[in-house]
């Protein structure tokens, strides 16, 4: 076992250090450059390194253990409670060392090169996704002050262009090339997200996990490819309720004095696979989806009694539980029905 356990507070340049024992006692307090701290841990016997999982840590992580240090990552809302009093980086780097040490600490699973790459093809679709549904409300807010009314949504792109190319249109010259140039970057924007959407269908076809999890109803390559890129191994987890909390698909507890009081979904977890599950849990629940749900079964008597906001949520948490099952198991999707219907059989 490791005798020194390191706090360490990251930042772009100058790194805050805390070395203490295993049970408490300070062995030395630095503050040094990025070079310097480099050379200092690897020139230091191997250690437990505790750090904050933030932007750098991963990165981190690997370079020490390369150097030999067993390397920690802990959420920063559970680094704060340890803070005493003022708030510095010296403080920071102390707390970590004694939110470490608590036996009952959760730790972040570091993320290996290959899942960092993928989180950042992710990520890129994400913010191209969003600047064209920016650029589409501010093409919408213009023709709207000219009198032209367009629902949301980038499939009414083809009605917005059969406005502006009509001589009609009552719009002012100078409105018009404005709107023309809106309509131009949204194009362009949606060639580069057409070309991240292949790239990451090309990636999900590669490995066995994304292939596997796509055989489940709702699943699709980019729902497959974030689970891949963002959930640590599946041995972290005890069971699939777990996984779910992981995600934020649960009730939130309010629970006091032995009486359990459950309220809406948390939403304390990995928002991108959380947000991917819903959606692909509401189209099981649109008409083309509903016509594969067998009459009888959970889904359909949910589907009954339940608005579909509710039901879709409540799906996306049996569906993260499933998912949880598959990885574990190493085995493809199985329809519930199906399965009950085969030991029944036995």
């Amino acid at each position: 076992m490791k005798d020194i356990m390191i706090g360490v507070d990251l930042a772009k340049n100058v790194f805050q250090l805390h070395g203490a024992t295993q049970t408490g006692e300070v062995r030395f307090k630095k503050k040094l450059s990025r070079v310097r701290f480099y050379q200092f841990m690897e020139d230091h016997a191997p250690a437990v390194v505790v750090m904050e999982a933030c932007g750098s840590a991963h990165f981190w992580v690997r370079e020490m253990m390369k150097l030999g240090h067993e390397v920690k990552l802990i959420a920063p809302q559970y680094v704060r409670p340890f803070v005493k009093r003022q708030k510095n980086d010296a403080a920071d780097a102390e707390a970590i060392v004694v939110a470490a040490q608590r036996p009952e600490m959760r730790f972040v699973e570091p993320k290996s090169e290959e899942q960092q790459a993928r989180t950042v093809l992710f990520r890129c679709r994400e913010r191209l996704v969003r600047q064209r549904t920016e650029l589409m409300n501010a093409l919408r807010a213009v023709l709207y002050e000219q009198g032209h009314v367009f629902p949301n949504g980038i499939l009414h792109l083809k009605r917005i262009k059969a406005v502006l190319d009509d001589l009609d249109n009552g719009l002012a010259p100078i409105v018009l090339e404005e709107c023309l140039c809106l309509v131009e970057q949204i194009q362009e924007q949606t060639v580069r997200i057409d070309g991240k959407t292949n790239k990451i269908k090309a990636l999900a076809e590669k490995t066995d996990i994304p292939r596997r999890l796509q055989t489940m109803p709702g699943v699709g390559p980019l729902t497959a490819l974030a689970i891949e890129a963002f959930v640590p191994s599946m041995e972290n987890f005890k069971s699939g309720r777990d996984f779910a909390a992981w995600l934020g698909i649960v009730p939130r507890q309010h629970s006091s004095g032995g009486k359990a009081r459950l309220g809406k979904v948390s939403k304390a977890g990995q928002a991108d696979i959380r947000r991917l599950l819903i959606i692909g849990a509401m189209t099981r629940l649109n008409w083309l989806g509903r016509q594969n749900v067998q009459p009888g079964s959970w889904l359909a008597r949910m589907m009954e009694r339940k608005p579909r906001m509710l039901v879709a949520v409540a799906l996306a948490n049996k569906m993260a539980r499933a998912i949880w099952a598959m990885l574990t198991k190493k085995q493809d999707y199985r329809e519930p029905v199906q399965v009950a219907a085969a030991y029944q059989s036995c």
